[in-house]
């Protein structure tokens, strides 16, 4: 092991100036070893290196034994994504821009797999404006992920469809292991020969039936490989986690403070609070008061371990998979009210403009006073009365102080053209049946910009104070987005009919999503704006956040649900106690990495589980016969009928030309409107809408204007069935 180590460290940089030499002319193994100079046994670890590098996409492997650098040969290595369309977008390791490829150019790659791309001819400029596009010749490694599914069944053989729309093909099972047509299954891939067939899978757990929505949760935990229990040391140490009390370290005592926290009504656990008070000069000094985790959980312990493999908490509609055991994220850490609690305290002191002076950080030992959800904190703010808390007048004073800070703080962010994308968003509480029970609508309102604009200063101060002396952290960094990708915009926004303008800088973007403040189609625009945004990740690089206006910015104030912002507390402790840093920038990109991906797994997880509640919610409706009447939104008009979407669900469906009118509709392509005598369809107009079919596995849904169902006809689809004969078996097109 420690002579083929050494190779790599030895020999990595001579094969990369080697190929780098040679220009894009491939070599096999054993002219590398030749060129080199490697003899002996030595030699036989060549390929062992090449292998290692090919993984890590520092150079590809064509044809059967030929590698050469990515670049040259217009080859590039990335990660997989797929589309509910069937096309694929891979993500360059090199971090370049992404790559597009069409369902007929994926070959036999399915979704997350490590795969090589050949660019098409003339798109080899990783800064081009356009897309860059092409085809996948190689796949490196499968995902190897496991992928829930409903067993189905032709007259010849089984075959499983996946619960997730990335998957655009059915999977062949020889063996149903005893689950029956109809049932929830998990699924390990095993091959897939040619893409003309299907792709082949064994059958490894058995959930139950599809019809039973108190699965649906289940389901997804194990499509996504979610942890839903935590190992008996992990919670050995949290059952301990009492005893570190009794040493809780040099403290600032803080318990005389009026400190308060808000939160969603249905929190069990507080990680941030705040408090206000004056220095000697008048000026006000925000108190952000983060939950102490760094004290409970040590670096190198099963606790510590756990969490980095988690990378974050998951909130499903109906389940909370915490990063921490119970015992600390609802119990010990949680800055509960009228119980001292340690925190780590961060003291910004702002003049009368909100421009910061000063900033102080401790840790402390606190007792909130208050504890107030988001409704009653809205409430005191609009002078109303709060339902279900006591009022304080101390307290309301406070809070309405916070306030006033709070807007000013918003208001210099958007002088530096932060973009405002926040939409209502809507809550679904689920019943004991697993169904959906209620939908709540949720404004981002006065009294969750309170806490944003707070929790955004923390982070700021945290990050500007730990780059200042020079500390490696994680940031969490927003780059600013493609041109390819505004450009794209551009087209979109003017689709919908809209003038956008030049969106190549930020105050452009800033103040057209002002001006749409109102519009019927706000979501839509909103919406689109974020797709064409870069996502916000986690680097060891001081990279800005575009999104928020911020030059330094890091995660710090939800260290209970994030794993970096723990790290962001170790490394704060380490200034404070003049330590040197705790991590050094490697050990930090590879954590960046994996916390990305585990809050992306995290968010699809979510989003895909209701969707199906969401499907289901309607399917209830129509086998009742009792369809909802529900208000919608016209967001794309085509030939064949109307796009909507419903503000309520937040789901699209299509209002199809039958049922429209009985009559001769005509369709304006250049105006894109729909016309039936005298009435007009437009993009933006709204609509009252009910359901008429629901599809889960083709993901799509029909709506009818209300009072015109009528007019309903079937429509006639493509069957994506399974063809009868195993050898003849095809891809499922959604």
């Amino acid at each position: 092991m420690r002579k083929n180590k050494l190779l790599s460290e030895t020999y990595r940089n001579r094969v990369m100036e080697l190929f780098s030499s040679a220009g894009s002319q491939p070599l096999t193994e054993k002219q590398i070893a030749k060129t080199l100079a490697v003899r002996g046994s030595a030699a036989k670890h060549i390929r062992t290196l090449l292998e290692w590098m090919v993984r890590n996409g520092e150079i590809v492997r064509i044809h059967q034994n030929l590698y050469s650098l990515g670049q040259p040969a217009d080859l590039v290595t990335g990660n997989l994504d797929v589309l509910s369309s069937g096309n694929g977008l891979v993500q360059p390791q090199d971090g370049s821009a992404e790559i597009f490829v069409g369902r007929n150019e994926l070959g036999t790659a399915l979704p997350s797999d490590r795969v090589v791309v050949r660019l098409d001819p003339g798109q080899v400029d990783p800064e081009a404006r356009v897309r860059r596009t092409g085809k996948v010749i190689r796949i490196l490694e499968r995902s190897r992920r496991a992928v829930a599914g409903t067993l189905k069944a032709t007259s010849r053989f089984h075959y499983v469809v996946p619960i997730d729309p990335a998957y655009t093909q059915d999977f062949y099972v020889a063996d149903p292991k005893g689950a029956r047509v109809g049932d929830r299954v998990v699924i390990q891939f095993t091959e897939w020969a040619h893409k003309h067939v299907s792709p082949e899978a064994e059958i490894i757990e058995v959930i139950g039936p599809e019809t039973n929505p108190s699965l649906d949760t289940l389901t997804i935990i194990r499509h996504y490989g979610l942890r839903d229990n935590f190992p008996a040391p992990v919670l050995r140490e949290a059952e301990a986690s009492p005893d570190l009390l009794a040493d809780p370290g040099q403290r600032r005592d803080l318990r005389e403070w009026f400190i308060f926290t808000i939160d969603p009504a249905t929190s069990r656990d507080f990680d941030d609070a705040l408090s206000l008070t004056t220095d000697a000069r008048g000026h006000r000094v925000l108190g952000i008061h983060i939950a102490d985790v760094e004290h409970f959980v040590r670096p190198g312990t099963a606790l510590d371990r756990e969490a980095r493999r988690r990378g974050n908490s998951v909130y499903l509609p109906d389940k909370v998979l915490p990063m921490l055991p119970e015992q600390l994220s609802n119990g010990l850490c949680s800055l509960r009210p009228d119980e001292d609690r340690l925190a780590f305290s961060v003291l910004i002191t702002f003049n009368d403009e909100g421009a910061p002076l000063h900033t102080e950080f401790c840790k402390s030992l606190i007792r909130s006073r208050w504890r107030l959800n988001y409704g009653q904190a809205l409430a005191l703010l609009e002078g109303r009365e709060p339902a279900g808390v006591a009022v304080s007048s101390t307290g309301t004073a406070l809070l309405k102080q916070v306030h006033q800070l709070a807007q000013q703080l918003r208001a210099r962010r958007q002088a530096q053209w932060a973009l405002d994308l926040d939409v209502p968003e809507y809550e679904v509480i689920m019943g004991a049946d697993g169904m959906i029970a209620d939908i709540r609508q949720n404004l981002n309102d006065i009294s969750h910009q309170l806490i944003e604009e707070c929790m955004v200063a923390a982070n700021e101060a945290v990050d500007r104070e730990l780059s200042a002396r020079g500390f490696a952290l994680i940031h969490r960094v927003h780059e600013p987005p493609r041109p390819e990708k505004l450009e794209m915009l551009a087209a979109q926004l003017k689709d919908m009919g809209l003038r956008p303008g030049d969106l190549s800088h930020r105050k452009n973007i800033a103040d057209f999503l002002k001006k749409v403040a109102g519009h019927p189609l706000e979501y839509d625009i909103k919406l689109a704006t974020l797709k064409s945004m870069q996502r916000a990740v986690y680097s060891p690089q001081a990279l800005g956040h575009y999104g928020l206006a911020k030059k330094f910015y890091a995660h710090f104030t939800s260290p209970i649900r994030r794993y970096p912002d723990l790290l962001a507390h170790r490394t704060l402790q380490a200034m404070l106690g003049r330590r040197r840093s705790p991590y050094g920038p490697g050990e930090l990109a590879g954590i960046s990495r994996e916390c990305s991906r585990t809050e992306l797994v995290a968010e699809t997880a979510e989003k895909n589980l209701l969707e199906i509640k969401k499907y289901r919610f309607l399917e209830q409706q129509l086998a009742r016969k009792q369809p909802k009447v529900y208000d919608a939104v016209v967001v794309r008009v085509k030939n064949f009928g109307l796009f909507v979407e419903l503000k309520q669900l937040q789901v699209q469906g299509l209002v199809h030309v039958s049922t429209l009118s009985d009559k001769f509709l005509r369709y304006d392509e250049q105006r894109r409107v729909l016309c039936a005598g005298q009435v007009r369809f437009a993009v933006g107009d709204r609509l009252k809408v009910l359901p008429v079919r629901v599809d889960f596995d083709k993901r799509q849904i029909d709506f009818a204007i209300a009072g015109q169902e009528r007019f309903m006809r079937p429509r006639v689809g493509k069957s994506r069935r399974l063809e009868q004969s195993r050898g003849t078996r095809g891809s499922r097109s959604r």
